[in-house]
């Protein structure tokens, strides 16, 4: 499995943001994919995930401005962003989980996408 992102923009604040996480070789294999970002000195901080069914799980806030989706068509998994704050301004990665384990087991991400950067000002 591969990974790119795309997306990544400067904003101001209010504004929003759809990334997108192509994913190679995205079968009917089950592969969870999650989105996290990490800011400059920060740690890489988990937003939400999403199996090959739709099911979503959403940590540290992640749900309140931002949902995941994914079209199987397309081989893509996005991360829709609204009501954008400069403390949002991060790299922002997808991931892959191990096949054939669903998102809530997944305990860690073997497979990361280069990152797209957001950057939000005031």
């Amino acid at each position: 499995v591969e990974l790119e992102e795309s997306g990544g923009d400067s904003v101001q604040t209010g504004g929003s943001l759809k990334l997108s996480c192509v994913v190679s070789e995205y079968t009917d294999s089950s592969v969870c994919v999650a989105w996290f970002r990490q800011a400059p000195g920060q740690q890489r901080e988990a937003l939400a995930r999403i199996d090959t069914d739709g099911s979503t799980i959403y940590e540290n806030g992640g749900a309140a401005r931002f949902t995941i989706s994914r079209r199987r068509d397309k081989n893509t998994v996005y991360l829709q962003m609204n009501r954008l704050k400069p403390e949002d301004t991060a790299m922002y990665y997808c991931a892959a989980g191990p096949e054939f384990v669903r998102c809530p087991l997944v305990a860690r991400f073997p497979t990361w996408g280069q990152g797209t950067q957001v950057t939000v000002s005031s």
